[in-house]
């Protein structure tokens, strides 16, 4: 409700505290909610343009909501907080091989008291929020160096453990059920007895983890605790003579990332590859999602959706147009371009524009709302 006094507007601390105080911003999330919930699903369903084949989610619309949630749990840590950590792919992989041992049943034996311990396979569900939460144990511990160091020695520090997890994966083989080479298969895909096989379920399956965990964050991050990490992040020394305590905000920030990251590493094992190594979470994978964040936007959940969206369509593009326009280009030539394309796109925002697409998108917004006055 408004109230007018004086010739000005004035809101109420309820509605200035809402996640989306401004009115045309609600309407567009409504209809971008009903659209990505029942618009994609029908149209995939009737095979209509541009969903006439499988293609459309399996290669694009799926990865793109996995690692949409990988990075906005990225961007807490770093956007937010102002961690910067180069190990988020280690963190996927933890949550994705959790998550596999928790789905087919965990068993350690004790060799000292002739017996083992044993737990039954869990639900879908329960393994990949798991996974996450023993992400999250993992990020914590990770996080405690941040205490005594920052910059870029916590970088190499989460590097440490970009490596660390790489050979453990590899090598030890209990992680994997004894399967050589750390390569797995993922359990099926299955919610109260009911299979989920077809790319429309998987679809609906990640759109829903998205969709939550995006809420959460983005009440994290306005809340207390978010004001927390936004002051660590702009000067630690003044937010701790403020009375916020480094210990508590650092941590938290290290593992609600990790959690994050981790329940998105094990959507991306078990819905979209279904059987993986340790190689598909290697160190170009924390690279690419550090990209991601950049590139949309520091501090913004919208960015980590556009940085997602531009990174994982440029490579796409990069292909299609130059045989669209009969340039016959080969795949070397493609995945040297991206890197290309991409480096200097990212060298051009942190000039121009460093807060990303997420600032761009928010200036254009702004003047379309001002419109036909602009200025």
């Amino acid at each position: 409700m408004l109230y007018r006094e004086a010739g000005q507007f004035k809101t109420t601390y309820s509605a200035d505290m809402a996640i989306f105080p401004i009115r045309q911003d609600r309407i567009a999330l409504y209809a971008l909610l009903v659209f990505v919930f029942i618009g994609v699903p029908l149209l995939a369903r009737f095979q209509i343009w541009p969903l006439g084949s499988d293609y459309m989610l399996r290669a694009i619309l799926i990865p793109f909501l996995i690692l949409s949630l990988a990075a906005i749990g990225v961007n807490i840590l770093i956007g937010y907080c102002g961690q910067i950590s180069l190990g988020s792919g280690a963190f996927m992989a933890i949550g994705a091989y959790s998550a596999y041992k928790f789905g087919t049943g965990i068993h350690i034996p004790l060799a000292w008291f002739g017996t083992e311990i044993s737990i039954a396979p869990l639900p879908l569900i329960v393994s990949i929020l798991l996974g996450g939460l023993m992400s999250a144990v993992v990020g914590i511990l990770f996080g405690v160096p941040s205490l005594r160091i920052k910059g870029l020695y916590l970088a190499v520090a989460t590097l440490a453990a970009q490596f660390f997890f790489d050979w453990v994966f590899l090598r030890v083989q209990w992680f994997t059920n004894y399967a050589p080479s750390g390569s797995v298969n993922a359990p099926e895909l299955s919610i109260f007895g009911y299979l989920i096989n077809s790319p429309i379920e998987r679809y609906v399956l990640c759109l829903t983890f998205v969709t939550v965990f995006a809420l959460i964050a983005k009440n994290l991050v306005r809340g207390n605790i978010g004001r927390q990490w936004m002051a660590i992040r702009d000067m630690d020394i003044a937010a701790e003579l403020m009375g916020i305590r480094p210990l508590y905000a650092k941590l938290t920030a290290f593992a609600v990332s990790s959690f994050i990251v981790g329940v998105a590493g094990a959507l991306w094992a078990f819905v979209y590859l279904g059987s993986w190594e340790p190689l598909a979470f290697n160190i170009d994978r924390s690279l690419q999602l550090l990209f991601m964040v950049i590139i949309g936007g520091l501090g913004s959940i919208l960015g980590s959706f556009l940085g997602a969206a531009f990174i994982l369509i440029l490579p796409i593009m990069l292909d299609q147009i130059p045989h669209a326009l009969g340039i016959p280009v080969g795949v070397e030539t493609v995945s040297h371009l991206v890197f290309v394309v991409t480096g200097s796109l990212i060298c051009y925002l942190l000039i121009v524009e460093p807060h990303g697409f997420a600032r761009l998108w928010s200036i254009t917004k702004e003047r379309l709302r001002l419109w036909p006055y602009p200025y």
